[in-house]
């Protein structure tokens, strides 16, 4: 089969609705596994959905792997608590740690793009006994800063830097809901001078059809932004929660994938991995690629996926 898959492909596989720490995340369920087969999660970022993953979905389960793709807390069909002190990253690893209660295993691989790479470096340090093996794409692992990092993202960047915007109450959530197709096709940072200007929406980008398009808008004109923008009102709160792992390293077998343009490397770069990752199999750097990888440059992502689950993790 193509690596790429249709919109209405991935709507026939259907989810289903996973209670685990005290909420509920629609999980798309797909493939049968065994015994010589890890359980694959992976973990979508901001402003995404498990639907970002339909290419990889598709083509794990056809090489004999469970995958579970979850909409994360706070997007789509998942629970969207109000509290922003509920989207820290240890409450995001512990939704995690109860999907695989639900599905019965021990432990499984994460494969995370974005705000879903934080994620699975953090789960494979608080929760290492159930992590098998860890993939970050886009974003990799970061050594502790030695002060929150809101502020010092705001001393180097600025505050109308996105994520120093996000921090905010609603001020980045009405102007990103205002009009969701501009949101979600922007070829530039959002800011408040994106937000102050009333631009049309610019075309969707080559790897992206309308009705893929579609269905990301459709979505986030229902849900909003908060649930997503809410991870990032957690940074300096998540430095805070995690002083007790600041000493661990990521053991397990890891990978790590980017693209030559990804504009995440340029105050996230990923150097130094070998410092966090003991047991770092690959870093991969796909010429071209910008930020949204697994959609971008699927048969490429999809290969990378499949020979370190064949080679290093069986």
């Amino acid at each position: 089969m193509t690596a790429h898959v249709p919109t209405v492909e991935w709507e026939r596989l259907g989810s289903r609705d996973v209670a685990t720490n005290g909420i509920t995340l629609r999980v798309v369920d797909h493939g049968e596994g065994g015994d010589d087969r890890p359980l694959v999660v992976l973990c979508h970022g901001f402003p995404e959905l498990a639907f970002s993953w339909r290419h990889q979905v598709l083509a794990l389960a056809e090489a004999g792997y469970r995958v579970l793709a979850p909409d994360m807390r706070g997007y789509g069909g998942s629970s969207r608590p109000e509290d922003v002190e509920a989207y820290d990253v240890l409450t995001l690893c512990a939704d995690l740690a109860g999907l695989l209660d639900d599905a019965g295993a021990d432990e499984a691989v994460f494969v995370g793009h974005d705000w879903g790479a934080s994620v699975v470096w953090h789960m494979a340090l608080a929760y290492p006994e159930r992590v098998r093996a860890v993939v970050g794409m886009s974003v990799p692992p970061q050594p502790r800063p030695p002060a929150p990092p809101v502020p010092i993202l705001r001393s180097h960047f600025g505050d109308d830097f996105y994520i120093v915007w996000f921090q905010e109450p609603e001020v980045a959530d009405r102007a990103l809901s205002r009009n969701v197709r501009r949101t979600l096709v922007a070829r530039e940072l959002w800011s408040a001078a994106w937000a102050a200007r009333d631009d049309e929406p610019p075309p969707a980008p080559p790897w992206l059809d309308d009705d893929e398009l579609d269905h990301y808008v459709r979505t986030f004109e229902k849900t909003g932004f908060t649930g997503g923008l809410n991870y990032y009102r957690n940074l300096d709160r998540d430095w805070a929660l995690t002083e007790r792992l600041a000493d661990r390293r990521i053991n397990q077998p890891s990978l790590f994938l980017t693209g030559s343009k990804d504009p995440v490397g340029r105050f996230m770069p990923p150097t130094g991995l070998d410092r966090t990752l003991t047991d770092l199999r690959g870093h991969v750097v796909l010429d071209g690629a910008g930020h949204w990888v697994q959609q971008e440059r699927p048969e490429e992502v999809n290969a990378a996926l499949l020979e370190f689950l064949s080679a290093e993790v069986r």
